[in-house]
């Protein structure tokens, strides 16, 4: 599968609330996440993440999830893979066992929602702000980078001010951490 999104820094939550509210779309309840995020040993951030496989260590409401996410065209569009893991601290022992590094530790507030086949996440991170992604999971050959031109314009129909940004999560937080 790949992963495609767009991500926004959001400048006025409740606007965006409201906006989203008007465009159909109900939020859930929000949940709780904490993120270990991992490059392969030696990788450094001025290399880009093009072609590298970076990983991910996940906790949501008692339940581990391992992601591995390899970047495509850009930091936003990635194949990936995602599976339950039974025990965190050993998954964290494998990954490092496997040449992986820990970087950042990204702890948030999610709320989710649909609008058809979009996926939209209001985050609030720890130390970084309050952020909306778009994404879309596809299993077949459309042009990500086009995929991602349909997500903006599918943002900017909400007409609040979003600031779009092409950093991850784990790059956005790196300033914040060194």
């Amino acid at each position: 599968m790949r992963e495609i999104e767009t991500k926004y820094r959001v400048t006025d939550t409740e606007a965006l609330l409201a906006a989203l509210e008007c465009a159909g779309l109900v939020l859930e309840d929000p949940v709780f996440q904490d993120d270990q995020a991992y490059a392969p040993a030696g990788w450094t951030p001025d290399q880009g993440k093009t072609g590298y496989t970076f990983a991910r260590l996940r906790t949501q409401d008692n339940t581990h999830l391992l992601t591995t996410k390899t970047p495509l065209a850009n930091a936003m569009e990635c194949a990936e893979y995602e599976t339950v893991v039974a025990d965190r601290e050993q998954m964290h022992g494998a990954l490092l066992a496997l040449g992986y590094e820990p970087t950042v530790r990204i702890v948030k507030e999610r709320r989710t929602g649909r609008s058809g086949t979009i996926g939209v996440c209001l985050d609030v991170v720890e130390g970084a702000g309050t952020f909306m992604e778009l994404e879309l999971v596809v299993d077949d050959d459309r042009d990500g980078e086009q995929a991602q031109a349909g997500l903006d314009a599918w943002a900017r129909r909400l007409d609040v001010g979003l600031e779009r940004t092409g950093d991850t999560y784990d790059t956005l937080m790196r300033p914040a951490t060194a």
